[in-house]
């Protein structure tokens, strides 16, 4: 059931102005959420482009520095956690895409797209936010998310930072 956003008093489902204080209710529409198969196609794709991206650059760094390919994602004894630089490049990827376009070239080939929970835009902070359970945590951020918000579709980083993921 929405809220008024001055009052915060529950509204009917119609109403164009709070009962209990009289303020105009903006009339937002209705989402569609985008289904979880759909939003981990559209990982795929990402994860498929940005592999592209990676690879030359990885196998560029472990001939030239030999080291190189030892080095784990820090902190690597932590289950469900990876800092390694590959997950840098996908954070960053995915708050400005999704920051500034509100899809990632994923989300844009199947019709899907980052919105605020109430349908407005979100910006690079939303993304940001949501972008770390993303690049970092991903297998525990979606397992949360699918026990603890079924209906709404968020894992908890769509729930932190208010977001859902709808089809356009």
């Amino acid at each position: 059931m929405p809220h008024c956003k001055n009052c915060g008093s529950e509204l009917p489902e119609e109403a164009t102005y709070c009962p209990k204080c009289g303020t105009h209710v903006e009339i937002l529409p209705k989402l569609r959420l985008a289904s979880w198969g759909e939003r981990f196609v559209a990982w795929i794709i990402d994860m498929v482009i940005l592999g592209i991206i990676i690879v030359p650059f990885r196998l560029f760094a472990v001939m030239a520095w030999p080291s190189f390919a030892w080095a784990p994602g820090f902190p690597s004894w932590v289950p469900f956690v990876d800092f390694g630089t590959s997950n840098v490049v996908y954070f960053f990827y995915w708050m400005i895409m999704e920051g500034i376009y509100g899809q990632s070239l994923g989300k844009m080939f199947l019709g899907i797209k980052v919105t605020l929970t109430d349908g407005r835009p979100i910006n690079l902070g939303h993304a940001a936010l949501e972008s770390v359970g993303k690049a970092f945590v991903l297998p525990l951020d979606c397992l949360l998310g699918w026990i603890m918000y079924p209906r709404r579709r968020q894992r908890i980083f769509n729930y932190i930072s208010d977001t859902n993921v709808v089809r356009v």
